[in-house]
């Protein structure tokens, strides 16, 4: 038994590095994140040990078996030499992959999944920007070149000790610890005797609600996904009466007045969260906040640019692992404001200043019911080619401009910016001319703030504009935050969310009201006096309803008046007055238990219906 001991004794050798690398990841992610975590506790780093257990046994079952399978063949140099060089390259691959969240995990706030990693609807950019991304992140390609000469020299070689022939006990006693030892490893990759298997959500039981990202490692999120499409299940909490008593997405809208007919423009700002306004970068967006309806608590539906638009145009939240235009969901009937305004007499655009299929938004355009899609191919006006993303924000919105003035009245349009998008370009002739802030962001933030004056100047002169309502938003909150109270769960999806109509002096101030991207939808809809009935997961800005709901790590996040309420689906996990207590230090479940049940029974409703309206395709009233 002597070489098969060392066999055995190689592999958890090699076992044992591997984990000492997912332990130096860990700690590097830590490093390039820690702006957004806040008093990390050691139990978030000791309990991710068991998650990078999981990830490296089941990654490596192909080799153990090759370890451990009884037989003098495995001594022989040539199988000996490709095991190993088999070893590091997988082993190697799979380690690379939590380099993409040293830095991706500042737009995303989670996890790579095998979804947002294989996600499509980037393969025009991709040429363009890996060149820029290798040089922004210089230093990642060079750790990586690092870690590679450095795991492949602590990767022990096999030694022969004695050469052994085989007799029947020998192979007997070997098989007997053949199965043993699988089963250790299968035990390790399941993550211990409990019932189920350990999953992505099991992390939040080894650290507080915002620190799962260091307890994960990004081979298990992606082993976790992998192969999978979203796929939805009924929770059922309720029965169908219950349900519909306690949250019912069907709004109807109906008035004795006449539909006023203003145009509608929907403008949507890349990264603009809500810490960035207000402190000097956005001089003019201030302003015009002073002339709005502004809402003190926007929220986002999601993290990814690619939430943002189902969200705002269609009034679907962001519930899921994958985004609702790359799910297998992508293609239910929606019935949003494209569909309900041309039922009303208005023509409808999008526009998206990067190249078309960025995002997939064209294709989702077309399932949303817009006439019209203009992206970078469409532009007519100056070179303003960024080199990377599409056409500079300034440019764009001038050409978004003089189309509206082609249309005819009444018409909806919506346009998303892309100049403050990582690798934040600016215009040469700009450069100098925007205050650089403490981020990387905050020029470009500051770029696209007089881009948007300009839009403003120009459209003021149409005849068209007085006649308009905007909607002012950003897709998701910047990267970077500065401040502690945008880093928590709550403040991370802080975004501006603001009414401006110029032909209405009465439509301004500052409402506490807690609104997101899904109630701009219906609030469009009751403000201009239409008829309708809908499917919407919002409210209007007019209702006396006070809630919003987001997902982030397999969490459910609920906002209900001052109270913040994290779900996962089982249980809740915290309870916190999030306008007194706004970094969430003082968890209320338990002082406050009447007001988590009250929350949980709405929580609770909210994901049956959405779930069971999206597995049966009934997101509209005509099925």
């Amino acid at each position: 038994m002597t070489n098969y001991l060392s066999s055995v004794k190689l592999f958890f050798k090699r076992f044992l590095v591997v984990l000492f690398f997912y332990q130096i990841c860990r700690l590097l992610f830590y490093f390039f994140n820690k702006n957004a975590f806040e008093n990390v506790a050691t139990k978030s780093f000791f309990g991710g040990i068991l998650f990078d257990l999981s990830a490296i046994a089941f990654i490596n079952l192909i080799f153990a078996l090759f370890h451990f399978i009884p037989g003098n063949f495995k001594y022989k140099s040539g199988y000996q030499k490709v095991l190993k060089i088999s070893f590091f390259i997988i082993n190697f691959v799979f380690i690379l992959t939590n380099f993409v969240d040293f830095e991706y995990y500042k737009f995303t706030g989670r996890r790579s999944t095998f979804g947002m990693i294989t996600a499509s609807g980037m393969e025009n950019e991709i040429g363009g920007l890996i060149f820029s991304f290798l040089i922004e992140f210089w230093y990642l390609p060079l750790l990586a070149v690092v870690f590679g000469f450095s795991f492949w020299k602590l990767i022990p070689s096999f030694k022969i000790k004695t050469e052994q022939s085989s007799n029947w006990t020998l192979i007997a006693k070997q098989s007997v610890a053949f199965l043993i030892l699988m089963g250790f490893v299968l035990l390790l990759g399941r993550g211990g005797f409990q019932k189920k298997p350990i999953s992505i959500v099991s992390a939040v039981n080894y650290g507080s609600i915002n620190q799962s990202a260091i307890v994960l490692n990004t081979p298990f999120c992606i082993l976790k996904t992998l192969g999978k499409k979203e796929t939805l299940e009924s929770p059922k909490y309720y029965s169908e009466s219950e349900l519909n008593a306690i949250f019912n997405p069907i709004t109807e809208f109906k008035t004795s007045e006449n539909a006023n007919k203003k145009n509608v423009v929907i403008i949507i700002l890349e990264s603009f969260g809500r810490e960035n306004i207000q402190r000097g970068q956005t001089p003019f967006l201030d302003e015009l906040i002073e002339k709005s309806l502004f809402f003190e608590n926007g929220f986002a539906n999601g993290k990814l640019s690619i939430d943002a638009v189902p969200s705002t145009l269609s009034s679907i939240p962001s519930l899921m692992n994958n985004s609702l235009i790359t799910s297998s969901y992508s293609i239910n009937e929606v019935y949003g404001l494209p569909k309900i305004l041309k039922d009303n007499g208005y023509q409808t655009a999008f526009f998206h200043g990067a190249f078309n299929g960025s995002q997939n938004f064209d294709q989702y355009c077309k399932v949303a019911g817009f006439d019209n899609y203009f992206g970078k191919n469409e532009y007519v006006g100056p070179e303003a080619f960024d080199g990377r993303w599409g056409i500079f924000d300034e440019e764009f919105m001038q050409y978004f401009s003089e189309k509206m003035s082609e249309f005819k009245q009444p018409f909806f349009t919506s346009i998303f910016t892309i100049s403050s998008h990582n690798p934040y370009i600016i215009p040469e002739k700009y450069k100098g001319k925007f205050p650089k802030g403490t981020t990387k962001i905050q020029e470009s933030i500051a770029y696209s703030d007089f881009a948007l004056k300009r839009f403003f100047e120009t459209a003021s002169k149409e005849d068209w504009y007085k006649n308009t309502l905007f909607v002012i938003t950003a897709d998701h909150t910047s990267s970077e935050p500065t401040e502690k109270k945008f880093k928590t769960n709550v403040g991370k999806f802080r975004v501006p969310i603001l009414f401006f109509d110029p032909s209405n002096p009465s439509m301004v101030g500052k409402n506490q009201k807690n609104l997101q991207q899904i109630d701009i939808m219906p609030s469009i809809i009751d403000y201009l006096n239409i008829d309708s009935k809908m499917i919407t997961y919002g409210k209007s800005y007019q209702s006396e309803k006070d809630f919003v709901v987001y997902y982030l790590d397999n969490i459910y996040h609920y906002v209900s008046g001052d109270y913040y309420l994290a779900f996962d689906g089982k249980k809740s996990l915290g309870l916190y007055n999030f306008k007194k207590d706004e970094l969430l230090k003082t968890n209320l479940i338990k002082t406050e238990k009447a007001k988590a049940t009250e929350m949980e029974t709405f929580i609770k409703a909210y994901i049956q219906s959405f779930n069971e309206r999206m597995i049966g395709n009934k997101l509209t009233l005509t099925k």
